[in-house]
Formats: C-alpha cells, sequence, structure tokens
C-alpha cells in the first residue's frame, strides 16, 4: 500500500482545508495517510511566538508588505535564516512520520513544511516530495531543489515557480476543494435549514479561520440595508460574541429590516455558501470553494503581502469584486455584485471524483501511482 505525509500548518484554517481534500482523495485510492501540523511540531512555544507574530504584523500593513516582497518573494537572509531553522527541527519531529512513509510521497501544502521535507530528502529520504502551493505566487520558500514536483492551481503561479527554480517540474490542476462544497444543497434547501427568509439578500461574512478585519462593524452595516447576514467568526470568540450581542440586538428590534445568523468556527460552511447570494471574505481558500458552489464574492483588501497577490488573482479570474476593510465599502460592493452582471467562468469540475482523477494523473508525472 502507498503510503503519504501530509505536511500542513494551523496558520488560519485554509491549510487543514486544503489537507482535507488530499486525505479524501488519496483515501479514496486506498492510500494509507498521515497529516502533520507543522506548526504544532515548532513546539508550544515557537508556535505561540509564530501565530501571535503574524496576527501582530497583520495590523500593520506596511510592515507585511516589506517582510513579503523584501524577504519572503526573493529569500531574504532574514526569512532563509528562519526557514532553515524551522526546516531543521520538523525534520527532527518528523522523524518516525519520514521512516513511516518509507518510498511513499510527502505532500506538502505548507511552505515549511516544503523545506522540512527538502531537508529530509537531501539527506537521503526516499520518498518523493510534493508542494503543493496554495498561494497565488510562489515565494521562495516554496520552492528547492529537491522537491519532485510542484502542485499549482494557474499558470500565474507556475511562472513564479520557475522564478526560482527554471526546469522545475510542474503540474497546473484546479485547487484542492473539500467534497462537501461539490455535494452542497440547493439554495432553498439550506435556506429552509438555516431558518431564513426565502426571497432575502443573504451575505455570508467570514475572513480566515481567525476572524479578522471588520466583521462585527460591516454584519451591522448590511443589516440596516435590509441583508440577512451569515456572520462566521471562526475562532475568534471575542468576535463571535459581538455577533452574537449584536443578532439578539435586531431580534428585539421591531423595526430591523435584516437579520444576523452568527456562528463561530464552524463545519457547514459549505450550506452557508449555498444559502446566501454573495460570499464575502478575505483572499484564500474561501474564494476557491465559493468558486466550486457557484457564488460571487466581495474581497476585503484586509491581508497584505501574499494576500494582495492572492485577491488581484482572484479578481483577474471574474466573479469576484474588491472592497476596502471598512463596514461601508462592504455594503456597497455587496449591493453591487447583484447589481453587475457575473463574469466569472464555471468551475472547470463538477465532483470532487473529477479533482481526485487529476489529482492522480499529477502524482503518476511524479512517479507515484496510486
Amino acid at each position: 500500500m502507498t503510503r503519504a505525509l501530509l505536511l500542513s500548518g494551523s496558520i488560519g484554517h485554509g491549510h487543514d482545508s486544503v489537507a482535507d481534500a488530499c486525505v479524501e482523495a488519496l483515501g479514496a485510492a486506498g492510500v494509507e495517510v498521515r497529516v502533520r501540523d507543522c506548526m504544532k511540531l515548532l513546539g508550544t512555544l515557537r508556535r505561540s511566538f509564530g501565530v501571535h507574530a503574524y496576527r501582530r504584523i497583520l495590523s500593520f500593513p506596511g510592515v507585511f508588505d516589506a517582510f513579503h516582497f523584501a524577504q519572503l518573494r526573493d529569500g531574504g537572509r532574514l526569512a532563509d535564516r528562519a526557514d532553515h531553522a524551522a526546516s531543521r527541527v520538523l525534520a527532527e519531529r518528523l522523524a518516525q512520520d519520514l521512516a513511516w512513509v518509507g518510498d511513499g510521497m510527502v505532500i506538502s501544502v505548507f511552505a515549511t513544511g516544503a523545506g522540512a521535507a527538502a531537508l529530509a530528502k537531501s539527506k537521503g529520504l526516499p520518498a518523493r516530495s510534493i508542494a503543493m502551493v496554495t498561494d497565488a505566487t510562489a515565494h521562495r520558500l516554496w520552492v528547492h531543489e529537491e522537491t519532485d514536483l510542484f502542485l499549482v492551481g494557474s499558470h500565474l503561479t507556475a511562472t513564479t515557480v520557475r522564478q526560482h527554480r527554471p526546469l522545475a517540474p510542474i503540474a497546473i490542476l484546479p485547487p484542492a476543494v473539500r467534497s462537501g462544497f461539490y455535494r452542497a444543497p440547493s439554495r432553498e434547501d439550506a435556506r429552509r435549514a438555516l431558518g431564513l427568509p426565502e426571497s432575502a439578500q443573504v451575505a455570508l461574512l467570514m475572513t480566515s479561520g481567525w476572524g479578522i478585519g471588520p466583521l462585527v462593524e460591516s454584519a451591522s452595516e448590511l443589516t440596516r440595508e435590509g441583508w440577512w447576514v451569515l456572520g462566521v467568526a471562526g475562532s475568534n470568540r471575542r468576535v463571535e460574541r459581538r455577533l452574537w450581542r449584536l443578532a439578539r440586538t435586531l431580534h428585539q428590534d421591531p423595526s430591523a429590516k435584516g437579520g444576523l445568523v452568527p456562528f463561530g468556527f464552524t463545519r457547514r460552511v459549505p450550506e452557508l455558501m449555498a444559502a446566501c447570494d454573495v460570499v464575502i471574505t478575505s483572499s484564500g481558500q474561501a474564494c476557491h470553494e465559493a468558486r466550486v458552489v457557484g457564488r460571487p464574492m466581495v474581497l476585503l483588501d484586509i491581508v497584505p503581502g501574499h494576500g494582495r497577490e492572492n485577491m488581484l488573482h482572484e479578481l483577474e479570474q471574474g466573479g469576484a469584486m474588491a472592497c476596502l476593510g471598512n463596514a461601508r465599502s462592504v455594503a456597497a460592493a455587496a449591493d453591487a455584485s447583484l447589481a453587475l452582471p457575473g463574469d466569472a467562468e464555471p468551475w472547470p469540475l463538477s465532483t470532487a471524483a473529477e479533482w481526485s482523477e487529476r489529482f492522480a494523473a499529477s502524482l503518476a508525472e511524479a512517479g507515484v501511482e496510486l
């Protein structure tokens, strides 16, 4: 039986969602799979520092942009040193898993995992190392000489991989999306299950697993204009509590035009997307999921660095419009998303099984037969 080690990273929930989609496909093909969280493997202190630093730097877009474009993009000294240090720690702590995978494959959906796999390969690991690049553009930490195959979602991503490794082996396939989004219910069934008015204007409002940005303020502005809002705070408990307070206020106000249904972390996102008219989010995995379900998007320009690159790529594909990171701009863009003609290309696949077939064909290019 073929074995696969999947390396993810708990920065938000996007990487884990990609890993879940890969696990579904590999499991259906009879592959034995282990998933490891690179951030957790770094240890409590390093993980806490890394997450805190990442969330903190998001508050200073100029600083984040400077780090991304001056360090990550080209592989500056600071970024390289941090990556090498993290890769050494991960390679040591993954020793048993790497021994277990044998001549199978290591699939990294997180850049630090790609570095750890490359280091292990340089020391004789027989497994194939595969990097599934989850960003629209590949910064230097994604690209290593020891990687046997790069799986990318677009020609744009492929060209940025080749900025660092001109003859890199690359396969282009649609981004990985969990099967639940392909099986999303109808709009009518989803609204009925959620207790939403059938004819209401409904917006799904969610910004990463951390609930960043003006979620509560945007929900308030949208409901004032008559929208029903499905507000998802993710793991942000403070924002979740604020959403519940706003929901209670609206419920008690007979003059309220719209309504709010709050959520914290939830597995019901396919159902929420099916119920809505527009998905309001930041750039990331949710964009691919919204395209599978067939919903237009409003993208908040609130994630600097790679987030700006991801957002521009989504806008270029159509079916999305951008807004500023304030509630008034969010509401105006949501209104416009219903008034303007749609320009999104249909998602190229209709089932998760089709994606699994393309995934398997791509892995075969690296010499891995499922």
